[in-house]
């Protein structure tokens, strides 16, 4: 029988985290280890795990100081890939959300073939009042996503909200510098090596508040976001064996990252049009507004700067 595996990345979090630990002591499938990097912690955080080690298979390591979430949650990987076989489960955990009873249940149940499964939330604040039913509602997140929409920087795969195949492990690691959270990177791995499932049902509460690594909105400035995708689109070119591009996937890449490199450039794109109109099921996905996001991709840095006034 699969084992099923926690990865915990944690940093400062002692606000939270006996609240998430409780919910895994909880589960009705239990986790069979738990491993946990903390990133340098400052506060009781390194404590509060100790003192939990005697109600979960806590694997503890500490770092000596802060490296970052990506790196962090990598490291935490790299641990767990030693000790895992390929048809063990990991599910990714943050420090401050709260999981449901059932959820490794459900996820391992609903699994199947494919090489990832995906549930849904409900979200909560800080003092954990239920603010929507739905997180894959409130935050617009598709059941699917086309792999051009994935390459185009659009993900669907919220870690904490999934359970995926340790087998993964061997491409997705180590997690590149140029991705922005690793929930990216495995679930464009996981889409083309063994295909996403996504089922209805909130398997934890996810919390929002000011401290999210991850939360609502876009919190990039224009030539941030340039800077953002512009690398993600060079990492996808890069790696396109790896991620088993089809030329077709892999051109499509090629062309966006020259787009981006050219978007902050120059005022106007007018021989983009061809490309974001041609493409534009996959680079705007939700359909309201998409003709006005094609006709606005025209515009680069400074020319959103002048007419918006955003600050770089």
């Amino acid at each position: 029988m699969a084992r099923i595996a926690v990865v915990l990345a944690t940093y400062n979090g002692a606000r939270y985290l006996p609240q998430m630990l409780d919910s895994l002591v909880s589960q009705e499938r239990r986790a069979d280890i738990v491993f946990v990097v903390d990133d340098g912690s400052t506060d009781s955080t390194p404590s509060i795990l100790r003192e939990y080690a005697s109600k979960l298979p806590i694997r503890l390591e500490i770092l000596p100081q802060n490296t970052g979430h990506r790196a962090a949650f990598s490291k935490a990987l790299e641990i767990a890939r030693n000790d895992l076989s390929p048809d063990d489960l990991i599910a990714l955990a943050d420090q401050d959300d709260i999981w449901l009873p059932q959820k490794l249940a459900i996820l391992e149940q609903g699994i199947n073939d494919a090489a990832l499964v995906l549930g849904d939330a409900e979200v909560i604040d800080g003092e954990g009042k239920i603010l929507y039913p739905s997180w894959r509602n409130v935050a617009h997140i598709a059941k699917s996503e086309p792999i051009k929409t994935r390459i185009a920087g659009t993900n669907n795969v919220t870690g904490c909200l999934s359970l995926f195949r340790a087998s993964l492990l061997e491409k997705a690691l180590p997690i590149p510098e140029a991705v922005g959270v690793h929930d990216a990177w495995i679930g464009i791995l996981a889409a083309k090596n063994g295909g996403i499932t996504a089922i209805d049902t909130p398997v934890i509460q996810y919390r929002l508040h000011d401290s999210n690594a991850v939360g609502l909105g876009n919190r990039y400035t224009f030539d941030e976001t340039c800077r953002r995708q512009t690398a993600w689109a060079a990492l996808v070119c890069e790696k396109a064996s790896q991620l088993g591009l089809t030329p077709d996937e892999e051109r499509f890449a090629q062309a966006l990252h020259r787009y981006w490199k050219k978007r902050a450039k120059f005022p106007i794109l007018p021989c983009s049009l061809a490309f974001l109109a041609r493409n534009r099921a996959f680079l705007f996905p939700q359909r309201d507004g998409r003709l006005k996001k094609v006709l606005f991709s025209m515009l680069g840095g400074p020319a959103v700067h002048l007419l918006f006034g955003k600050d770089k």
